[in-house]
C-alpha cells in the first residue's frame, strides 16, 4: 500500500481513540474506531474504489503487517507461567514469606521500586515480572492496584532508555549510526543520560512517593480505597485458586530467576555472542546485534519449562494439572494481547499509511528561525506529543533522532547532546502515560489494574515530571546544556510541587468526607 500524506489528519485516529477511551471507559472498541477512522482517512485520500471492501481489507491487512506475533507469545507464556506458579501455591508462599520481611507498606513499596530498577534488560520483560513478583506483597499491606501499576510502569521505560545494556539502547544505537554524526555510537547514549531528564526525574518520583506516601488526585483516592481493602477494578486471576499448600519461595523464585538469566542468555545467543562473527563476541556488541522479542519467547518457554520440572514430579501438581492451569494463564493474557494488537495497528494506519511523521517533521524542521535556548524543551514537547498519539517510544525517536541532529547541528552544535537527550525523554514520557502505548497496557495488566485507571491515575505524576522536564530543557537552553543548573532546577520545582498537590488533595479529601458526615 502506498502511503497518503494526510497532514494533520493524521492525529485524527490517536485523538479519537483516546477521547473514546477516557468517554466510555472501554478500550478495544475505542482503538478499533480509532484504527477505521484513519484507514477511512485514507481510502477517501487515495480514492479507493470501494470505500468498504477497502476499508476492511486495509484494516487486516494493516493489522496483519503490524503483529509482532514473539511479543503475544511471550505474553501468553508468561501468563501460563504466572497461573501455574500460583496453582502451585508459590505465589502464596512467598506472600508469607515476604510479608515476614517486608513490615511495612514503605518498605513493600520499595521493594517494588528497587525491583523495577534492577530488571533493566527489557521494558516489557519489566513490566509483567515485577507485577508477577510484587503482588502478592503489595496486596497485604493494602498498596491499590494502581500504584503498583504506576511504579511499574515508571521503572520500566524510564530505567531502560538509561541503561547502557538493554534492548532500548540497542534501538537507539542504531538510529544514532544512521545519521552518520559520531564516530561512537554506544558513547554517544551514554552522553546522553545525564541529561535525559525524564528518566531521571521520574525514577525520583517513584522513589519519593514510596518513601513519602506525596499521593495526590484520583491515585490519592485510589489509596484510599485500597485502605478499606479495595485494591482495585480488576483483580488478577490466580488469586481466588485452589493453590497448592505445599508450595514453597523456591517454587515462586526458581521459575522467575530462570526467566531471568534465561532472558540474558537469549539476548546473548540472538546478539551473535556465542557466533562466529568475533566484532559481537563483547557484551555491548551482542546487545546491541540482539533480538530482544526472540530472546523473550525462549525465555519464557524455558521458565516454564522449569516450572514443569519443579512442580510435576514433586506433585505439587499433576500433569493434567499443570497443563490446565498453563492454559487458563495463558486465556488471561487474551484482553492485554487483544489490545496491544489494536495498538500496534493504530501506530500503523498513522505513521505507514497516513505519514504522521512526515506531518511532524515538517513542523520540526520549520524551525522559524528559533533560537538555540528555546531548541531542547521545543523538541521534548514535540517528542512527547508524538509518542503520546502513536503510543510508541521506538517510533518516535526513530523518526526524530534524524532530524534533530541536523538540527541541532544547525542552530547550536553545542546543544546536539542535550537535544537528543530531550528526543529520548519526550518519548518515554509519550510512550509512558499514553493509553495506547504497550507498555503501559503490560504495565496496568502485570500489577492487575483495571487499564484506564492505570492511565487516569499516572496521568498526574507524568505531566508534573514532564513540566519540570520543560523548564529543565529552557535552562539547558539557555546556560549552554549546564547540567547542574538545569537538572537542579527541574529536580526543586519536582520536589515543591510534588508536596504542594499532596497537600492540597489531602485538603480536598478532608473537605469531601466532612461534607458527607454532615449529610
Amino acid at each position: 500500500m502506498e502511503p497518503y500524506y494526510a497532514g494533520w489528519l493524521s492525529l485524527l485516529p490517536p485523538v479519537i481513540a483516546i477521547v473514546l477511551a477516557l468517554l466510555t471507559k472501554e478500550v478495544i472498541s475505542s482503538l478499533l474506531l480509532g484504527i477505521i477512522s484513519g484507514v477511512v482517512i485514507y481510502c477517501v485520500g487515495t480514492d479507493a474504489p470501494s470505500l468498504l471492501m477497502g476499508t476492511l481489507s486495509i484494516t487486516f491487512d494493516t493489522m496483519a503487517g503490524k503483529v509482532d506475533f514473539n511479543i503475544l507469545l511471550f505474553c501468553t507464556l508468561l501468563g501460563a507461567l504466572v497461573y501455574v506458579i500460583s496453582l502451585a501455591g508459590g505465589t502464596k508462599a512467598y506472600g508469607q514469606w515476604a510479608t515476614k520481611r517486608i513490615r511495612n507498606k514503605k518498605a513493600a513499596l520499595l521493594s517494588t521500586s528497587g525491583l523495577g530498577a534492577f530488571i533493566f534488560i527489557d521494558d516489557y520483560f519489566n513490566c509483567l515480572t515485577v507485577g508477577t513478583v510484587m503482588k502478592p506483597v503489595t496486596d497485604t499491606y493494602k498498596i491499590s492496584r494502581a500504584k503498583l501499576a504506576y511504579i511499574i510502569d515508571a521503572t520500566a521505560a524510564p530505567i531502560c532508555i538509561i541503561a547502557p545494556i538493554s534492548s532500548w539502547a540497542a534501538a537507539v544505537g542504531s538510529n544514532l549510526k544512521a545519521t552518520g554524526a559520531f564516530t561512537s555510537d554506544f558513547a554517544a547514549f551514554v552522553s546522553t543520560i545525564p541529561y535525559n531528564f525524564y528518566a531521571l526525574l521520574s525514577l525520583t518520583m517513584v522513589v519519593m512517593v514510596s518513601m513519602g506516601n506525596f499521593d495526590f488526585g484520583s491515585m490519592l483516592r485510589a489509596e484510599k480505597r485500597a485502605a478499606q481493602g479495595e485494591l482495585g477494578s480488576a483483580e488478577a486471576k490466580g488469586q481466588d485458586l485452589n493453590a497448592s499448600d505445599k508450595g514453597m519461595v523456591l517454587d515462586m523464585l526458581l521459575p522467575i530467576l530462570a526467566l531471568i538469566v534465561f532472558a540474558v542468555l537469549g539476548l546473548l545467543y540472538s546478539g551473535g555472542y556465542w557466533g562466529k562473527d568475533p566484532a559481537f563476541h563483547t557484551l555491548s556488541a551482542a546487545f546491541g546485534n540482539c533480538s530482544a522479542s526472540k530472546a523473550l519467547v525462549w525465555a519464557s518457554f524455558g521458565a516454564l519449562g522449569v516450572a514443569f520440572l519443579l512442580f510435576v514430579p514433586r506433585g505439587l501438581l499433576s500433569m493434567h494439572k499443570f497443563m490446565d492451569g498453563a492454559v487458563e494463564g495463558m486465556k488471561a493474557m487474551m484482553p492485554a494481547n487483544i489490545i496491544l494488537v489494536l495498538a500496534w495497528t493504530i501506530s500503523g494506519v498513522c505513521r505507514d499509511l497516513l505519514q504522521t511523521p512526515e506531518f511532524v517533521k515538517t513542523i520540526v524542521s520549520a524551525d522559524g528561525g528559533m533560537t538555540g535556548g528555546l531548541l531542547p524543551a521545543a523538541i521534548f514537547i514535540v517528542a512527547g506529543f508524538l509518542s503520546f498519539s502513536t503510543g510508541t517510544a521506538w517510533g518516535t525517536f526513530g523518526i526524530l533522532i534524524p532530524i534533530v541532529v541536523p538540527v541541532a547541528q544547525a542552530i547550536d552544535p553545542s546543544l546536539v547532546v542535550v537535544s537528543l537527550s530531550a528526543t529520548l525523554a519526550g518519548s518515554v514520557f509519550g510512550d509512558h502515560c499514553s493509553p495506547i502505548s504497550d507498555t503501559t497496557i503490560l504495565s496496568s495488566a502485570g500489577a492487575g489494574c483495571n487499564h484506564l485507571e492505570h492511565v487516569s491515575t499516572q496521568l498526574g505524576y507524568a505531566c508534573i515530571v514532564a513540566a519540570c522536564c520543560i523548564v529543565g530543557y529552557l535552562v539547558a537552553g539557555f546556560t549552554q546544556a549546564n547540567l547542574w543548573l538545569s537538572l537542579g532546577s527541574a529536580f526543586v520545582l519536582m520536589v515543591i510541587m510534588l508536596i504542594v498537590l499532596h497537600r492540597m488533595s489531602e485538603r480536598r479529601l478532608a473537605r469531601e468526607r466532612k461534607e458527607e458526615a454532615q449529610a
